[in-house]
């Protein structure tokens, strides 16, 4: 018997580690980055809690070491797709009717365990599946997947605390239900942490999930399911189904019970998956919740009062940390004539002050972007700018894919503030910057809110709060998460939350309870104490006769007469 009123531990963010030289948090990681490279490991299917092996494999290797090879993928078709939706269905009652604390305390177990023994074992994965470095690795796969976990819980016990008034004689409740039927979770392979929070933040709320991870970043996936599995997560509730994506995609688009989409990557693969839905409206057994982030083109502006230090090092953080594959990153610089040649130099310092190379070597600041397909991408317009009048390659440029897919951080300088890099989404070590005249400031606000169909991420640097106000008044649709004198990326859990809107997504803010609430479907219930037994209202009676006034009966007998 539970009769207890639960409250659950109100969260703090996890502490980030420095994995500096010499202390035990980077011995303990190095350890463990050596013993995971040297398995090789199978990544089956996991339907039901059963892992599934289909036969149809592919290699994979880390995208900074294209020689090693860290494990096999087994890669989902329809029938596995059917089966996990089978899986799903049949867990869902059970997993709905779960008391909200079980199901909270699997997931604040969950956190318990990354936060200590599964730390290194996660941080590595990332590290060597994602080619991201230690500190990188560190604030995602560990720390923000730990907030996700504690922070999620804690807003769901607000969600179910939000009640209705109720006057003497009823009591009236709100009852948050899960969606009737599957959420559909598609991650991408950048985060670890969206990774595990797409599928867990509806699974929190007493949904069942199949999961489509992006397979390349299924080495870190693979061992996030054994942490839910380790956690305490039934069978059946969150399948995980990695697969090519129409392989998967049109088979769980197909279904009846589809329920809603969680989704993080492309704004062109958003818009296709939204289409496919309408198109198949009439067959769902109810609509579709749709919540997805998308593209992002992250602008930096400076006033001509910003200060020059912090500018630059926005735009090296924000723009080359994990090699710009963050949809946050800072991508579009604004800078005012009268400090562009100071920053111009210090910029050149930083940048040639970064090394690249493998994360495993933990001196480097950048590593191998995602694949080839990424590779190919991002050079194409290292390559066009090189062919193009009016655009200067500040710094950077080369790039190599013999051992790893190796790209040097790239500055290029334009005359047009509507050239191609200033307007498309690259998503990768590339940053554009356009210098304008001091004096058009407030005309460059007007530009960097015209330029971009996305409306991410954005920061303004200046000392002059007048200039701040403005910026933030003229940018206000530009972004859905706003800075003021720091680097548009590394929103945090509870802090800030995250997303944007336009071609950026719908902005349901993932790190907050209004993610949460997409996946909950509410019930209003009332209770009447004593219910009428009569179906008769007071106003049904008929009028009483009207009363004669005394002082009136003379003139009514006169006018008779």
């Amino acid at each position: 018997m539970n009769n207890t009123i639960t409250e659950l531990p109100r969260p703090t963010n996890e502490p980030v580690r420095s994995y500096a030289p010499g202390t035990s948090e980077r011995r303990s990681l190095q350890r463990r980055l050596a013993e995971l490279r040297d398995q090789h490991l199978e990544i089956p299917a996991f339907i039901g809690g059963e892992a599934v092996h289909t036969g149809t494999t592919k290699p994979v290797r880390p995208p900074h070491d294209l020689d090693h090879t860290l494990g096999t993928l087994h890669l989902c078709g329809s029938d596995e797709v059917q089966e996990a939706i089978d899986a799903a269905l049949d867990a869902r009652a059970a997993w709905a009717n779960m008391h909200w604390t079980d199901r909270a305390a699997i997931f604040l177990r969950a956190a318990d365990l990354l936060a200590g023994p599964w730390r290194d074992t996660l941080n590595a994965a990332t590290m060597l599946g994602q080619s991201k470095n230690a500190y990188q690795a560190e604030i995602d796969a560990a720390c923000e997947m730990i907030d996700f976990f504690r922070f999620n819980a804690y807003f769901m016990e607000q969600i179910y605390r939000d009640q209705p008034y109720s006057p003497r004689g009823q009591w009236n409740q709100m009852q948050y239900r899960p969606l009737e039927g599957f959420v559909f979770a598609i991650t991408p392979f950048n985060f670890s942490s969206i990774q595990g929070n797409l599928p867990t933040a509806p699974a929190l709320m007493g949904n069942v999930v199949l999961w489509k991870p992006a397979t390349s970043s299924v080495y870190s996936a693979y061992f996030f399911y054994k942490l839910l599995e380790a956690a305490g997560l039934p069978p059946g509730v969150i399948n995980m189904v990695p697969g090519r994506g129409a392989d998967v995609g049109d088979p769980a688009f197909a279904s009846p019970h589809l329920a809603g989409l969680h989704f993080t990557g492309s704004t062109g693969t958003f818009q296709y998956m939204w289409k496919t839905i309408g198109n198949n409206i009439s067959q769902y057994r109810s609509y579709p919740r749709i919540v997805g982030e998308t593209g992002g083109k992250d602008f930096i502006v400076a006033h001509p009062s910003a200060e020059v230090d912090a500018v630059t090092t926005a735009i090296v953080r924000g723009g080359f940390e994990y090699q710009g594959q963050k949809c946050s990153a800072a991508s579009r610089i604004y800078l005012p004539a009268s400090l562009w040649p100071e920053i111009n130099e210090k910029l050149g310092q930083m940048l040639d002050d970064l090394t690249m190379g493998s994360p495993e070597d933990f001196t480097n600041f950048i590593n191998a972007v995602i694949d080839q397909s990424a590779f190919d991408d991002i050079t194409s317009y290292i390559d066009q700018a090189r062919e193009d009048d009016g655009v200067e390659i500040l710094y950077g440029g080369s790039y190599a894919d013999d051992t790893g897919y190796f790209i040097e951080p790239t500055v290029l300088l334009v005359d047009d503030p509507k050239y191609t890099t200033m307007r498309e989404e690259i998503f990768g070590p590339v940053v554009t910057i356009y210098v304008y005249p001091d004096a058009d400031f407030d005309e460059v606000l007007d530009l960097i809110d015209d330029t971009s169909p996305y409306a991410l991420t954005g920061a303004v640097f200046a000392r002059d709060r007048a200039a701040v106000d403005r910026a933030s008044d003229a940018l206000v649709d530009a972004a859905g998460n706003f800075y003021i004198n720091d680097k548009p990326t590394g929103a945090v859990v509870g802090q800030q939350p995250f997303g944007g809107a336009r071609g950026s997504g719908t902005n349901d803010k993932a790190g907050s309870k209004m993610n949460l609430l997409r996946w909950v479907s509410a019930r209003s219930i009332k209770e009447t104490f004593v219910p009428a037994t009569d179906y008769r209202y007071p106003f049904l009676g008929p009028d009483a006769a009207p009363e004669t006034d005394a002082q009136e009966q003379p003139e009514t007998a006169l006018h008779s007469a």
